[in-house]
């Protein structure tokens, strides 16, 4: 999870939600997200919450094994706290296992915390079960392992077809290893793979981004995502941006890679359903992001994981050791929590869901964001619609200015 978390409110040791939230469970789906905090090093724009070696030291509860043991207490609180809903414990949806590097792990452990899952709550039959994973840290053992436990969704982080764009990234795979790795899980059984490109690298050229492209469209995915890069505070890049090392991405430069990839996707069958996320059809989109951007439920294991239940979100401990704590003494991992006002879980589901293809009823608006809307569509970053907003790609490439408008 990126960033720090807002200050919140005290959460109760025993993790107990309100009466009102346990009510809405499951309203709009619920799944399960696993944290998996470790990584080989640190990558230069990355400010996730993950630890390199020698960054935790070696004393307590901040190894491999102490996360499993704590992953797995915590999945046991989710049952004991969410079977207190009026109709008991929700099958889950998706699980989606991320980092850090999942993949750093052995296969077992991630597939002992999903058997957990399936145990506690038990999986929808056809429940969506993705892990991220970098191209470096899977073979087609690894990839063989993660698919008999019933893992059927891989992300590979790819970012650039190019060393040099790798390089200033610190990532340390080389160019051909993503799509290698793509075409092992593609092997191995995976029923969808998808490839996390970033654009807008200091040093990266339209040659560069076009070349990536193709080398994403050749491995053959049926899903690929495409972020532009963004400096966060307190990184590397950040540093390096700050001392004149390194030229700060320019939002025309990021105007036009978007196009570039919006035009090379759909072209090789790859639709839009999200901003920055292509998929082959409706079966080969991320069902866990989904549940995002539709303000679904979902419980997040792990450090510094986030949750949300009927209008509550809460955020664990962030440091392993602290967390792993927390549950050896039958604890809630949770720091705080924020109860969201019916006005704020309505903004909050306005933000997300306008970045989707299919968009969101005008009458979710108020008079005012209708009249906003209106204009958006006169202006062309609406597409023209008496019932549904619905973003053009130039108004992707204004969404934030479009969800300002139509939220004054």
């Amino acid at each position: 999870m990126a960033g720090l978390p807002p200050d919140g409110q005290p959460a109760p040791d025993d993790g107990r939600l309100p009466d009102g939230a346990l009510a809405r469970l499951g309203e709009r789906g619920f799944g399960m997200y696993v944290h998996v905090p470790f990584c080989s090093s640190r990558c230069g724009y990355c400010d996730f919450n993950t630890y390199a070696p020698g960054e935790l030291g070696s004393a307590g509860r901040t190894d491999a094994a102490s996360w499993l043991e704590a992953a797995l207490a915590e999945v046991d609180l989710a049952g004991t706290v969410l079977g207190a809903a009026p109709g008991g414990l929700p099958r889950v949806d998706t699980v989606f296992v991320g980092g850090g590097t999942p993949t750093l792990l052995p296969a077992e452990y991630l597939a002992e915390v999903k058997q957990r899952i399936d145990d506690v709550f038990g999986l929808a039959n056809n429940a969506e079960i993705s892990t991220e994973a970098n191209p470096d840290t899977v073979d087609p053992a690894s990839l063989e392992a993660l698919r008999t436990a019933g893992f059927n969704r891989i992300s590979l982080g790819m970012q650039s077809a190019r060393s040099h764009v790798l390089a200033i990234l610190d990532r340390r795979h080389t160019p051909g290893r993503a799509v290698q790795a793509a075409q092992e899980a593609r092997k191995a059984g995976f029923e969808h793979v998808n490839l996390d490109l970033i654009y807008g690298t200091p040093g990266e050229t339209d040659a560069d981004w076009s070349s990536s492209l193709a080398a994403a469209v050749a491995a053959g995915v049926d899903h690929v995502s495409a972020y532009a890069l963004i400096v966060e505070d307190g990184t590397r890049l950040a540093r390096q941006i700050t001392r004149g090392i390194l030229p700060m991405p320019d939002d025309d430069v990021l105007a036009d890679r978007y196009v570039i990839a919006d035009d090379a996707l759909e072209a090789a069958g790859l639709h839009w359903y999200e901003v920055s996320n292509w998929a082959a059809d409706d079966g080969a989109r991320c069902r866990h992001n989904e549940l995002y951007w539709r303000s679904g439920d979902w419980w997040g294991v792990g450090p510094g994981a986030h949750s949300h239940v009927g209008g509550v979100r809460w955020w664990n401990l962030r440091h392993p050791g602290r967390y792993a704590d927390r549950l050896a003494a039958k604890t809630s991992p949770a720091e705080a929590r924020e109860l969201l006002a019916a006005e704020d879980r309505r903004v909050e589901d306005v933000m997300l869901r306008l970045r989707l293809a299919d968009g969101l009823p005008l009458a979710v608006l108020d008079a005012t964001g209708r009249a906003a809307a209106g204009q958006a569509m006169r202006d062309g970053l609406l597409a023209p619609s008496d019932t549904r907003a619905v973003l053009t790609r130039r108004g992707r490439l204004l969404a934030d200015a479009v969800v300002r408008a139509v939220l004054p």
